[in-house]
């Protein structure tokens, strides 16, 4: 088998409508498989951008009934490649709600599912205020997914912020990381591009960065520019701010070539911590 293969991002501007949303993600997954893509990965949030716990909640689905998964399932089916489902908006006993990602086959089995870990709680000012932990319950699990090409590390969003995750995924074997977002625009012009190269250059891997981008429900602003970072570091492709999608070729082998030239991997010591004042 060729090493080489095509991944694509996507990028949308998702509402509160569930189907228009599983429309617009569906269309352009068949633009881009058309385009060569064998893995798609969709951006955090791909089904639903809704606002406020209660109405979150109430949109959410069980894990089993859920339409997005079973509409993206058989879409895996119909075009014959991965699909990383970015997040979908499950609902869990007690009434919390998980933002859980999903590597499909091509047959539609998922091989691997995660929940986001790292809850959004800021204050960015002007009253920009988020509070996921109120809504969503946080995952515990590092997991990564074996691809024919290989590991692809899963992580969502405000996990970019937290490097011993993508280190650990990198130390486990990873070779790909992916990172659906919905990155705020506040924080995405001063953070996202430097963050996921960072992320690449620590681990030697390929960073695959869905997003969402525009003016959603609430007027919540998305930053957009879905990316494909190299491990050397290299944006491979930038989605800028319009909804659509970016393709790139990826060469597991830049991986190993990364590696070798810079092992920090392979590097870590044991280090006492300093006191805290």
């Amino acid at each position: 088998m060729n090493p080489v293969f095509k991944a694509a991002c996507l990028q949308v501007n998702a509402t509160n409508d569930l189907q228009h949303n599983i429309d617009t993600a569906m269309r352009y997954a068949v633009e881009a498989r058309s385009a060569g893509a064998e893995l798609i990965l969709m951006p955090e949030n791909v089904a639903m951008m809704e606002w406020g716990r209660s109405n979150i909640v109430l949109k959410a689905m069980p894990e089993d009934d859920h339409l997005a998964l079973k509409a993206f399932r058989e879409l895996a089916k119909e075009l014959n490649c991965y699909i990383h489902t970015g997040t979908l908006h499950v609902l869990l006993e007690g009434g919390m709600v998980a933002n859980r990602t999903y590597v499909l086959r091509p047959d539609g089995v998922a091989i691997a599912k995660y929940d986001k870990i790292h809850m959004f709680d800021v204050d960015l000012g002007l009253g920009e205020v988020y509070r996921e932990s109120q809504t969503f319950q946080p995952g515990d699990r590092a997991v990564a997914a074996r691809l024919p090409w290989g590991k692809l590390g899963l992580s969502v969003c405000y996990d970019l912020r937290f490097p011993h995750l993508f280190r650990s995924l990198a130390k486990a074997g990873a070779d790909f990381l992916a990172v659906p977002a919905a990155f705020t625009r506040v924080t995405g012009k001063a953070h996202w591009h430097v963050l996921l190269r960072a992320r690449a250059i620590e681990t030697g891997c390929y960073v695959f960065a869905p997003a969402q981008c525009g003016t959603h429900v609430n007027n919540r602003e998305t930053y957009g520019h879905a990316l494909i970072v190299a491990p050397w570091g290299e944006i491979l492709a930038d989605a800028l701010e319009q909804p659509g999608w970016i393709i790139a070729d990826i060469d597991p082998r830049k991986v190993e070539d990364a590696r070798k030239k810079i092992p920090c991997l392979e590097h870590d010591r044991p280090f006492a911590m300093p006191p805290r004042d």
